[in-house]
């Protein structure tokens, strides 16, 4: 008979050492009676953040974990208690308590990090929280990969699968924590503004008209300073990407499915070949056939971009792009590189820079189809590097559409469009910064790495002439490949009040 024997007494007495480094106490939460020797404060007082419904179950089993491990009060289902509350909540408590000459308190407000679980739409919304609620010092975050895409945990680090829920994989997950860097990323704010249209609203629609996340567009209020007398307006915030096109529209018929199936969407490997399908019939693998070119991004709309300290100036866009991606992280799709790397000759003849994370400017990719996409899997591949940008505009040609397709950070809406309306404007532009955690090794570049740590930037690739010049017959070049645009796991929760 095969006995099972427990953690010896050595490395309990270690477990235990460790997770006091995280432990936040139960008195920092509220007014109960605090214990007259308060030991040492920990050195990384964690928050966390776990949405119990992203992953199937794994979300679920993960906050019964966290809960075991460190103290229940210092982890939060954010379907219960929405994080902008919470974090209100815990810095009142923490000023008051410092006001009070709480020495304890006041470490714990100066090393305190946190920890979201979710896809990419959890991880925007506490960034969105944690630059709404502009805390004094603003906690670093480190986001665990429970989604389908995952690509903000990628870009720094954390993977990309789904993670382990037991006990082990947390306590790994926290002495990555433990020994994780700072590093700041932008963010960036998108505003659109249109006429007041003659009839029918032009509001956002979201899959099967559900309530957006927090990061998709939501009006201005009538008292907001951006609101204009006769105009709509909406706004709202990113720091992975914007993308306009055919990959928002098969990534809202994707959300379309999984609301009106989740029992169908309970498996990470499950949703990728599922959205690779909806790509097939949506029409995404044979854009020129189904995809009627008046719905080009040129045909669509100008398009303008501004360089730092720069003039608007027109970005000329190929006729055959039917999807424009604006990038702030080095992960799309589940994990692919729309920029890419350019060669050293390259980046002198366009004046491009390496794609930093926190330089203020924004990557502009364009596709034609799914084929083309596919060219990401292989070595050296991209999409067309149409610019490098501080602020980007779309101005949409009257009459040109009804609608168009939206996608930030991974969550997709459609978006009517006045057909009498020649004012249809969106815009980005740079909105300060957040923090992050990012591992060691992690694929995103800040401008202030050392320089040998950002060397595989001046990497050559194949100098062939790449977007500009290609011709419609690349419509029909197939690369062998399948499933590229994959997206985050979507937030079922509603918007912050």
């Amino acid at each position: 008979m095969k006995i099972l024997l427990g953690p010896t007494m050595a490395e309990s007495n270690y477990e235990s050492d460790f997770l006091k480094e995280f432990y936040i106490p139960t008195y920092i939460f509220n007014d109960e009676t605090r214990i007259s020797d308060v030991p040492d404060a920990p050195k990384f007082p964690v928050l966390v953040f776990i949405n119990s419904k992203s992953g199937g179950q794994l979300g679920g089993d993960l906050l019964k974990t966290y809960r075991t491990v460190l103290n229940e009060n210092q982890v939060f289902d954010v379907g219960q208690e929405g994080p902008d509350k919470v974090l209100r909540r815990v810095y009142i408590r923490l000023e008051k308590l410092k006001q009070e000459k709480d020495e304890f308190a006041t470490k714990i407000h100066e090393r305190l990090r946190i920890i979201v679980a979710g896809g990419d739409g959890t991880a925007g919304w506490l960034l969105g929280v944690v630059c709404d609620v502009k805390l004094p010092h603003p906690p670093p975050i480190a986001t665990v990969p429970l989604g389908t895409g995952n690509n903000l945990p990628f870009s720094f680090g954390w993977g990309k699968k789904n993670p382990g829920t037991d006990r082990n994989s947390v306590l790994s997950f926290l002495e990555q924590v433990m020994i994780a860097k700072d590093m700041k990323i932008d963010n960036w704010h998108i505003l659109m503004r249109m006429g007041t249209p003659k009839e029918g609203s032009c509001d956002p629609i979201a899959p099967l008209e559900l309530p957006h996340s927090l990061h998709a567009f939501s009006r201005v209020s009538s008292t907001d300073e951006l609101n204009r007398e006769g105009c709509h307006t909406f706004r709202g915030g990113f720091w992975n990407y914007f993308s306009m096109g055919m990959d928002a529209q098969v990534s809202y018929a994707f959300h379309s499915e999984r609301k009106l199936h989740p029992e169908k969407f309970k498996n990470q490997l499950v949703n990728q070949s599922t959205y690779a399908k909806l790509g097939c019939t949506q029409g995404w693998f044979a854009a020129s056939l189904f995809h009627p070119s008046s719905r080009n991004v040129a045909q669509l709309a100008k398009v303008k971009i501004m360089k730092k300290h720069g003039q608007w100036q027109d970005l000329h866009i190929p006729h055959s792009i039917r999807s424009i991606v604006c990038l702030n992280l080095p992960s799309f799709s589940g994990g692919l590189n729309p920029w890419g790397t350019p060669s050293g000759r390259k980046q002198h003849d366009r004046d491009l820079t390496p794609p930093y994370v926190d330089d203020g400017h924004l990557e502009v990719v364009g596709f034609r189809d799914a084929w083309h996409g596919l060219v990401l899997l292989a070595p050296n591949g991209h999409g067309a590097r149409l610019a490098q940008a501080h602020r980007i505009r779309f101005e949409f040609h009257k009459g040109a559409a009804d609608h168009t397709y939206m996608r930030i950070d991974g969550e997709p809406w459609k978006q009517p469009l006045p057909i009498d309306d020649d004012t249809v404007v969106v815009e980005i532009s740079h909105h300060g910064q957040v923090n992050m955690l990012a591992t060691q090794n992690c694929r995103s570049k800040s401008v202030h790495d050392n320089p040998s740590s950002t060397s595989h930037h001046n990497g050559e690739e194949d100098d062939s002439d790449e977007e500009d010049s290609r011709n419609e017959a690349d419509e029909f070049r197939k690369f062998g490949a399948a499933g590229t645009f994959r997206i985050p796991d979507e937030v079922d929760i509603s918007q912050l009040s």
